[in-house]
């Protein structure tokens, strides 16, 4: 399971990979699920439920991104009841946090607001349990769910304000990580402070927060692509489109198949082609080719 994670955050051929592997991985997880509630041994339960958590975290991503909200939702629902089964409440938090981004997918603003009410009741219950390290980052995991779904709302103002009185002292207190392989720590946070301005059309502010930020400390092959996203189309409010450009070829030997995938960048790519200078046209016409875009 933990190679399973590993693979799908740092491979850049993350989706072929998943694909490949998930399928036996589902079926073995699932055998021993059964097979350790026929048996008599408490610990060996919990160990084998807190797998099947981890997984369905897994695949709750992988069917985000490929563009099924509905198994996301399934599965994510599959690792709160595992996690509740297993008695840890910390794999609760991560499992609502999982939760939280299928319903930050959907274009229903209702379903956004219902993003934050699950983040911040999971951080209201996982304050019940000891407070460590690993409690602080989910919390803070969590917090940035809350401000996604306020930025997402426009609420720009709280937005920030959670960010920086939520997530970024939490940050700060546990330093980078990847709890649950949530990826939580200062430079997250940082990210996330770029991506409100950019939602926000302050494409120039995101640009100086975005100088600050050094992407490659991140054991996420995904929040790295998210990031350079973004920033790309803070270069596109500005219609910059060279650097437009770099920054999606970029993207390309980043995670190719992310780049394939998101609508985002098809539009941006897209949109290049119809208003990019004839020196760079080839160079744009050639990568909606290889994304089959055209």
């Amino acid at each position: 399971m933990e190679q399973a994670w590993r693979s799908w955050q740092s491979s850049k051929d993350r989706f072929t990979k998943a694909a490949d592997n998930l399928p036996e991985l589902i079926g073995d997880v699932e055998h021993a699920v059964r097979a350790c509630r026929r048996g008599n041994d408490p610990a060996a339960r919990r160990e084998v439920l807190c797998v099947a958590a981890d997984l369905y975290g897994l695949l709750r991503s992988y069917c985000r991104r490929t563009g099924r909200l509905d198994l996301s939702l399934m599965v994510a629902d599959r690792a709160i009841r595992a996690a509740e089964e297993a008695d840890d409440p910390v794999r609760v938090a991560a499992a609502q946090w999982n939760l939280g981004h299928v319903l930050l997918s959907h274009s229903d603003p209702a379903a956004v607001e219902e993003a934050k009410e699950v983040a911040l009741l999971a951080i209201e219950q996982l304050r019940h349990a000891p407070e460590t390290a690993e409690t602080k980052a989910v919390e803070g995991a969590l917090e940035l769910v809350a401000v996604v779904s306020e930025a997402r709302r426009r609420n720009w103002w709280e937005a920030r304000r959670r960010l920086e009185q939520g997530a970024a002292p939490l940050a700060r207190s546990v330093g980078e990580g990847n709890v649950h392989w949530t990826v939580f720590g200062p430079t997250n946070v940082d990210m996330h402070a770029m991506s409100i301005e950019m939602l926000a059309g302050e494409a120039s502010e995101g640009m100086r927060v975005a100088d600050q930020i050094d992407s490659s400390r991140l054991p996420s092959r995904e929040r790295q692509f998210t990031f350079g996203l973004e920033l790309a189309r803070c270069y596109d409010l500005r219609r910059e489109d060279a650097a437009v450009l770099v920054h999606l070829l970029s993207l390309e030997d980043i995670a190719p198949e992310d780049l394939a995938r998101s609508p985002l960048a098809r539009d941006m790519i897209l949109d290049l082609q119809t208003r990019i200078r004839p020196t760079f046209r080839r160079q744009v016409t050639d990568l909606a080719e290889r994304l089959q875009l055209i």
